[in-house]
């Protein structure tokens, strides 16, 4: 049951977190957290395996097509400004999960920070179109980006989220394409630090290996179905489809707020 759970809901939460261009793995871990299949720290670490999965397989894609629409000098300084994120975000994960006697109290924590992150994405794709975007170009401001996005990502467990691609939109004024790829390369740097950070000093958390594998696979085919809808659906449609979603993860962690803090 417990893999049934696991594998239905990340191929649900790839194909339509693809269709909405915000990625998967916001939709993942808040949802395996109201199912309470298995334990914060354990979700938290298969959700982001599941996420360097989708990302490795999406970059790789994208530079064997030769799709790339990146800016080597923005983005590999938001990649370092990531991967060292990463590192950090693990860190005060684990410092934050130490305080309470149960593990799983983090989880009610982590909702929290992603119902307000989730929230603040919300009204400001509503409201976009009246707020004017910047240029930056500082190397230590693309870097400050980086590690703050690649620190909320890693402590999240969820990757990127539409809120990496809106911070990408307001500083760097980049169109959806480029901000969605830049997006892949912070999530891919940030969790493979943060992840490597668990596997070669913290302690694993328990799971099936069934279940991992299965998360990785249905999150690749999920993302491949939901990338194929995307293409038949236009900017409006696209649009719409990504406000239902944040309204629906902004419902769930609210339900994982009182779950675990209630």
């Amino acid at each position: 049951m417990v893999l049934l759970l696991c594998c239905l809901t990340t191929f649900a939460a790839c194909l339509l977190g693809t269709v909405c261009g915000m990625g998967g793995g916001i939709i993942i871990k808040p949802v395996l957290d109201a199912l309470g299949v298995m334990s914060v720290p354990t979700i938290t670490f298969l959700s982001g395996c599941t996420v360097i999965s989708m990302s490795c397989w999406s970059v790789g894609k994208t530079l064997l097509r030769r799709e790339a629409a990146i800016d080597l000098h923005t983005t590999a300084v938001l990649a370092v400004g990531a991967a060292v994120g990463g590192l950090l975000g693990k860190q005060v994960y684990t410092t934050v999960a130490a305080c309470f006697a149960d593990p799983n109290t983090a989880g009610g924590v982590q909702a929290c920070l992603l119902f307000a992150a989730t929230a603040a994405t919300l009204l400001y794709t509503v409201n976009k179109e009246r707020i004017a975007s910047k240029q930056v170009t500082s190397p230590a401001a693309c870097a400050v980006i980086g590690l703050l996005l690649g620190m909320l990502g890693s402590f999240l467990g969820i990757g990127g989220g539409p809120f990496n691609v809106a911070v990408l939109y307001y500083f760097f004024s980049m169109p959806a394409k480029k901000a969605a790829q830049n997006s892949l390369f912070i999530v891919l740097f940030s969790q493979l630090t943060s992840t490597l950070k668990t596997v070669l000093f913290d302690t694993i958390p328990p799971f099936q290996g069934a279940v991992l594998v299965g998360m990785v696979l249905l999150g690749i085919v999920g993302s491949e179905a939901g990338r194929r809808v995307n293409q038949k659906i236009d900017n409006r449609q696209a649009t719409l489809c990504l406000e239902g979603a944040m309204v629906l993860i902004l419902g769930v962690n609210l339900y994982n707020i009182v779950k675990f803090l209630g």
